[in-house]
């Protein structure tokens, strides 16, 4: 660990603390102002003494919520996205309990206002405070202020983009200082050589598919020097099981878990994937009629189109989607007489295919409509879909949900994405939409699978907009 990385985290501390404080002021200010008091005059003026006294307290309080929102870890900072996550978190965690203290002493003062307001000011300014503390330590890492300087133990793809981002991204915190091919006995001297004089923090072992007698070896080896050592391995074969440890009779066992998805984990989101698909359907619902009623208008059969999908656990459910092609080509539910329409797609597969596996992809696809073309570059043809998360049966974030036909031809690992349920958006569709060759995409759904947070949720839910303005992957 590098003493910036300590500082940096450490003194968010403080930092974050004066934040609390400024949002509390703030929100006494502007609630008792002169302007406030005319628009709203108030009830009971709390005394400022007895006010500040109190947000010292609670912010003392709200510290050790930060801290068990993982805010204060030390090392290398996560990324914003996730930081934002858990500190609005936190920051609502804490204004629960303030709300709480207020609740049994209501004879402290009864101002919704400033409650709210220390809220949002309190995100505000956490957030901020942290913009600010990633800035300065970006600038110090350009001038090789706690750099971690590396060395790359193998050759190969992994190799060639761990080097090239650590050189292109300064912001990332690595500097490479030299790469072997494989751990020769020529290695292992020029590392301790590089020890001796002080040129190495971290070793990365990158070759693929590496056998486990050689990644022992090189951890002994780094152990020896007093080096961290982290190594990369082949993202199809890796087999990385998340594990709960209980004990049955005083006899260990071991639990290899799916996915975090679990437990509490689960509860949290099918309330977050309820809340949010019913408050999407609200919004879009003058949307949702307007696509409906040109859909229906602009060409003959049904507005919404079922598609069979296979779902958690490999079992079959109905999607809704806005029919996007003509009704002569649909094959789903509505249309059980679709063998020409089966034989015609078979054909287009062929000749204008542009997706490899199990997964299809039609360029230019003829059975489309003129809105059903729009629809599908926008996506809006997705929307209907908020309905299956309503019931239950899809989540706002997950995996891509396939047909039966295409499930079939999976390989093993395939199968992974299978675990939770899929989502109307998700890693893949973030990361290249349709562009994705079929196994980068399964193998970004199986680290979501694996990886799985509100935090990470959220930031799929924030970058879905972008994703699909860029239009990147839509035909």
């Amino acid at each position: 660990m590098k003493r910036s990385e300590a500082f940096f985290s450490i003194i968010q501390i403080p930092l974050d603390w004066a934040a609390i404080i400024l949002a509390a002021l703030t929100a006494y200010s502007v609630r008792f102002s002169g302007f406030a008091l005319t628009i709203r005059p108030a009830t009971s003026v709390v005394p400022f003494e007895q006010y500040i006294n109190a947000a010292m307290l609670i912010g003392l309080a709200w510290l050790f919520i930060f801290a068990a929102y993982g805010l204060y870890s030390i090392g290398r900072p996560r990324r914003l996205l996730d930081e934002v996550g858990r500190a609005i978190g936190a920051c609502t965690f804490g204004i629960m309990l303030a709300v709480l203290i207020i609740f049994f002493n209501r004879e402290f003062f009864a101002s919704r206002f400033i409650v709210l307001a220390a809220w949002g000011l309190a995100i505000f300014f956490v957030i901020f405070g942290r913009v600010i503390l990633r800035a300065a330590r970006r600038l110090l890492l350009r001038f090789g202020v706690g750099v971690h300087r590396v060395v790359i133990v193998g050759s190969g793809k992994n190799a060639d983009i761990l080097t090239r981002e650590f050189a292109v991204h300064p912001s990332l915190g690595f500097r490479v200082e030299k790469v072997f091919s494989d751990f020769f006995d020529e290695t292992r001297d020029e590392i301790l050589k590089m020890r001796a004089e002080d040129k190495v923090d971290e070793i990365f072992f990158t070759k693929i598919s590496a056998e486990r007698a050689e990644i022992v070896e090189l951890n002994n080896f780094a152990s020896d020097l007093h080096l961290p050592l982290k190594y990369t391995s082949d993202p199809y074969a890796a087999e990385t099981p998340l594990t709960d440890i209980t004990s049955v009779a005083g006899v260990p066992v071991v639990e290899i878990k799916k996915t975090r998805l679990d437990g509490w984990g689960r509860i949290y989101k099918r309330l977050f994937d309820g809340v949010f698909s019913l408050f999407f359907l609200i919004l879009f619902s003058p949307l949702l009629l307007i696509i409906a009623l040109f859909v229906k208008l602009t060409s003959r059969g049904p507005a919404i189109f079922l598609n069979e999908r296979i779902g958690e656990g490999g079992k079959v459910f109905h999607l809704f989607k806005f029919r996007t092609m003509y009704a002569e080509y649909s094959i789903g539910r509505q249309f059980p007489g679709s063998a020409e329409a089966l034989e015609f797609e078979q054909k287009l597969i062929r000749e204008r295919g542009i997706k490899a596996g199990p997964v299809y992809k039609i360029k230019n696809d003829p059975r489309a409509t003129a809105v059903g073309k729009f629809l599908r570059k926008t996506s809006l043809d997705e929307l209907p879909q908020l309905f299956n998360v309503l019931f239950g049966s899809m989540s706002l974030v997950g995996p891509r949900p396939h047909q039966p036909r295409e499930v079939e031809k999976y390989e093993r690992h395939h199968l992974k994405v299978l675990n939770i349920k899929p989502g109307i958006t998700g890693m893949a569709q973030v990361s290249g939409r349709s562009d994705l060759e079929f196994e980068d995409e399964v193998w970004l759904d199986t680290y979501y699978v694996e990886n799985w947070s509100l935090a990470l949720d959220l930031y799929i839910l924030l970058k879905t907009p972008f994703a699909v303005l860029g239009g990147r992957g839509s035909y």
